[in-house]
């Protein structure tokens, strides 16, 4: 059984940062973040493979957000920068053993953390 746990998460005014990291317990896995806002569904937002040299993210992040990891730590960041209220939601990291790259796609993912609240104040 795989374990995540997310921390990192908080408020913040727009234009600011924010560092999430996700511990993974087991061996690296291609690994994704997505968030889900009130009233919304679960999106994207970016995944790393399994060496991370393979990246990806929604369009609406890119640019701004930055994903890595540390295997050596078993742990994965995703970097926000330039943060907007629109981004504003519950970030939930994600493992996918079953790959070596990440995917868009969540029924990909067969482990999930409890989630963490980030919050961009206007």
């Amino acid at each position: 059984q795989v374990q995540l746990v997310e921390s990192g998460g908080g408020l913040v005014q727009a234009g600011g940062s924010l560092r999430l990291s996700c511990a993974a317990s087991g061996r690296a896995f291609s690994m994704g973040w997505f968030r889900q806002a009130p009233g919304k569904e679960r999106e994207f937002v970016a995944a790393l493979s399994r060496s991370g040299c393979s990246t990806s993210y929604a369009d609406s992040v890119r640019g701004r957000f930055t994903v890595s990891r540390d295997n050596a730590q078993n742990t994965v960041y995703l970097q926000m920068n330039s943060l907007k209220p629109e981004d504003t939601a519950v970030y939930y990291c994600a493992a996918a053993p079953r790959l070596y790259s990440g995917s868009y796609y969540s029924h990909n993912y067969d482990y999930w953390g409890q989630g963490t609240q980030v919050t961009v104040s206007s």
